[in-house]
């Protein structure tokens, strides 16, 4: 396992419209077995709401709720990629899709698999 310090991340959608900065030190990635996340197939880090900063783009940001409508998912209108959402069970956080971070390697993290499409 790679062991990292907590340092600060910057990430975007694919067409660069929507830019965000995290800071973690990656504990963990998890991946998801719910509807949308197992069709988005997307590698997640949680980040607190402190810990996040959206750079630029609010306005290309589009927001999908579904099943409880507490957790909310961000697409950028132009691309469509999925950069974060505002997690539903501990809606302070964000999940932040990795893939979209710059210059980000995931080697040596350990990946957990959340249960999700079981949650009532």
């Amino acid at each position: 396992m790679v062991q990292r310090s907590a340092r600060r991340y910057e990430g975007s959608c694919h067409c660069g419209a929507v830019r965000f900065a995290i800071v973690t030190d990656f504990p963990e990635l998890t991946t998801c077995d719910c509807s949308i996340c197992r069709r988005r197939n997307a590698l997640m880090v949680k980040v607190h709401e402190s810990r996040f900063e959206l750079l630029d783009g609010a306005g290309a940001l589009a927001e999908y709720r579904f099943h409880t409508r507490t957790a909310r998912h961000y697409f950028c209108k132009v691309c469509g990629i999925y950069p974060f959402h505002r997690k539903r069970v501990t809606p302070d956080h964000y999940g932040i899709n990795v893939h979209c971070l710059d210059d980000f390697d995931p080697e040596g993290i350990p990946v957990r698999q959340t249960v999700g499409a079981a949650m009532e």
